[in-house]
Formats: structure tokens, C-alpha cells, sequence
């Protein structure tokens, strides 16, 4: 009976690592690694907290991917995710990612995601460079189980909006096409949302830094989506 069990054990042990490689793919030996950040992972002090080896960000539109407010966090809080969407389009930031022995250190700590290959071809750059050659494109897509819209106990809090304009502002600088107003189009590229919204930014419901960049940040906002800014209840 023990060996029956620890066989069990064993045999779930096994499907378990086994759905994680599905999440997670094999890399390509010898290739250069790349994320495409479309959240707070856009803002360089938000990236170097979490992933301080990683290359430097430049801004790219991305085909193919939906960027949308729909994960539920540990905080009473909804952050921002994407869905694999053949119509949709996004801007973002591509980087080289942080290799902690041969694997992407962001896989053990996006649990809620599943990091999908994204091909090359879909990918445009916004500052005249050239995307790398022999290189793997990823993004982190959320688990369906993990799919929530904002509500009243986990509404868009402020505080992590202003991380990720603030990262919209710092790739909008490093834009050389012309006329393109990245910022405006983070916004326009995103889905959902919502008069679920509330102003944080005296105590943030995460430990953000102080926000020094709220009036670029509100300018946009209020312009784009009026309805919902003045919906914006202050904690």
C-alpha cells in the first residue's frame, strides 16, 4: 500500500512538472533571451527591483497580444495582464532578459502567467533599431483560472497606474518614429477599464515609491478616458 501511494505521489508530482513545461518553454541553447513587458515592468526603477540584470528597454508594438486589466493580486487589487488575440495590437518594452542558471528568473515569480513565445514578425521597434538575431521573443499571457475583472474589493488603484504611464513616459522619450505618442496609445492599448478605480497615491495598497510624475501622468488619463478618470474615488 505505501509503494501504491508514494507511486501516486510520484505520478502527480510528475503531471505537475509537466504542465509547467507546457507553461514554460524549452530556450534555444546559445540564443539571446527577451521579455516583452507590457505592465509595471515597463517603469526602469519597477524592472531594476525585480529583475536587475536585465537588459535596457526600448520601446516596440507588439501584434497579436491584448493588454488588459484582468488579474485579481494577493493585495485587494486587479493588475494588468494579456491575452493571445489575433486582432488586437499593443505597445511595450522589449528587453533582454535575467538568466539565473541556463532559465528566465521571471518564470519561478509570474506564477499567474504562462510565458508564450512571441514571433518576431510581430514585433516592431519604435527607436530605429534593429531587433537582435538569434533571439527568443516572450510574454507572460495569464492563466485562464486567474482571468478577473476589477470590482469593488479589487479595483485599478492608482498607484500601480502610475508605474505603468510612468514606464509609458520613459519608452515615449526613447521613441524616434515620428508622431507616434506612445503614451496616448498604452493607453488606447489596453482593455478594461473601469469606474472600479480608486486614487491610492496618499497610502498606496503596494509599497510604490512617491510619484513625482503625476501631472504627465493625469494629463492622458483624464483626456482619454474622462468617463472613467472622474469616476476615480480617493482613499
Amino acid at each position: 500500500m505505501r509503494r501504491i501511494a508514494t507511486a501516486l505521489i510520484l505520478g502527480l508530482f510528475l503531471c505537475g512538472m509537466a504542465f509547467a513545461d507546457d507553461c514554460h518553454p524549452p530556450l534555444t541553447a546559445g540564443w539571446q533571451q527577451y521579455i516583452v513587458g507590457y505592465g509595471s515592468l515597463m517603469e526602469a526603477k519597477s524592472k531594476q527591483m525585480t529583475e536587475p540584470n536585465a537588459g535596457e528597454s526600448r520601446p516596440v508594438q507588439v501584434t497579436g497580444f491584448r493588454r488588459e486589466w484582468n488579474l485579481h493580486g494577493t493585495f485587494p487589487t486587479t493588475f494588468l495582464g494579456v491575452r493571445e488575440d489575433a486582432s488586437a495590437q499593443m505597445v511595450a518594452a522589449l528587453y533582454r532578459a535575467e538568466l539565473i542558471e541556463g532559465k528566465i528568473g521571471a518564470d519561478a515569480r509570474e506564477f499567474s502567467y504562462c510565458r508564450a513565445p512571441v514571433d518576431a514578425d510581430s514585433v516592431s521597434t519604435l527607436d530605429g533599431s534593429e531587433l537582435p538575431a538569434q533571439s527568443q521573443f516572450w510574454i507572460y499571457v495569464n492563466k485562464p483560472e486567474f482571468l478577473s475583472s476589477p470590482n469593488d474589493r479589487h479595483p485599478i488603484v492608482q498607484s500601480y497606474v502610475d508605474i505603468f504611464i510612468t514606464g509609458c513616459l520613459e519608452m515615449q522619450e526613447l521613441v524616434t518614429k515620428p508622431d507616434f505618442n506612445f503614451v496616448d496609445q498604452c493607453i488606447l492599448t489596453t482593455s478594461g477599464w473601469s469606474k472600479h478605480w480608486v486614487n491610492d497615491r496618499l497610502y498606496p495598497r503596494r509599497p510604490f515609491m512617491y510619484q513625482k510624475r503625476v501631472l504627465e501622468i493625469d494629463e492622458p488619463l483624464k483626456r482619454l478616458l474622462p468617463e472613467y478618470f472622474e469616476a476615480i474615488k480617493i482613499e
